[in-house]
């Protein structure tokens, strides 16, 4: 019995030091992309733009405040163009923007342009609708007021609301010129704020349609099939899905202090993994 007890107690103080060594490895790999801000006294980095990036935003933050108390972040949306607008007029640190400047922007505002995620654009609909799949000339059909009735596409005999962004939004950029190759969007449709916004919509509305990132698609709204092909990380990452774009950190003239820390981790490993958490594809 006592051979047994000193057995037992080996044992169990060999798996104490294997978990406390194993901890120990997996703090030091999670703190490694935050170590480069340790020593940073009482800073604030201002961001907006974009709120396709917004849930990268918010994680990244976090842990780094979590990481080093001296530092406040904070985080806004607005759309790409207010987050161009706001850095190059110097409001904010980081502006997000999920379509490249152009040259005119770039040029007036002297523009830094970061690139760290891979976004795909995708039609959505509530999932109580039957209409799961819909080719190109269907979808410009819908935006563009033509095709009114879902009965008109195979779903039930209800009017079809439209959900789009404001013009200054990236993801209605692209979506506007790579799903519906740059042709009208109805001046009925309704017009709401962000990503999370537009899911909201269409969650509560079993009759609309509209567009989200990507990484904003769960279980509450259904990823429109287009053309044969179904938007997800794979088919994006592939490039099968041709509706994609860049998620943009965007700085006046190089990045440095905060602001170039702050990108930094985003394109470290640490932030890589958090962009593929979250639903976008990690540029590294």
């Amino acid at each position: 019995m006592e051979n047994n007890n000193i057995n037992y107690s080996i044992k169990l103080m060999g798996l104490m030091i294997f978990t406390s060594v194993f901890l120990m490895q997996t703090g030091i790999c999670n703190a490694k992309g935050l170590d480069m801000f340790k020593g940073v006294k009482q800073q604030v980095l201002r961001i907006s733009g974009g709120t396709a990036h917004i849930p990268v935003m918010k994680e990244a933050a976090k842990r780094i405040m979590q990481f080093n108390p001296e530092i406040q972040i904070t985080i806004a949306g607005g759309g790409s163009g207010t987050g161009i607008r706001q850095v190059g007029e110097g409001l904010v640190d980081i502006g997000n923007s999920g379509r490249h400047p152009t040259k005119t922007e770039i040029k007036k505002y002297k523009l830094k342009i970061y690139k760290w995620a891979i976004d795909g654009v995708a039609a959505v609909t509530n999932p109580k609708n039957r209409v799961k799949a819909l080719s190109t000339k269907q979808l410009q059909d819908i935006f563009s007021g033509k095709i009114v009735n879902w009965k008109d596409l195979g779903g039930v005999d209800r009017q079809i609301d439209v959900y789009t962004r404001d013009k200054s939004s990236g993801t209605r950029a692209v979506f506007w010129k790579k799903a519906l190759k740059k042709s009208d969007i109805t001046d009925k449709a309704n017009v709401v704020v962000s990503n999370g916004a537009m899911k909201t919509a269409i969650r509560n509305d079993p009759f609309g349609i509209g567009y989200v990132s990507v990484g904003f698609i769960d279980n509450h709204v259904t990823a429109i099939t287009l053309d044969g092909i179904k938007p997800d990380m794979d088919s994006v990452k592939s490039g099968r899905y041709k509706i994609a774009r860049g998620l943009y950190s965007n700085t006046k003239g190089e990045a440095k202090g905060l602001a170039k820390k702050f990108i930094d981790y985003l394109l470290s490993p640490d932030g890589q993994k958090l962009v593929l958490n979250k639903g976008f594809i990690p540029v590294k």
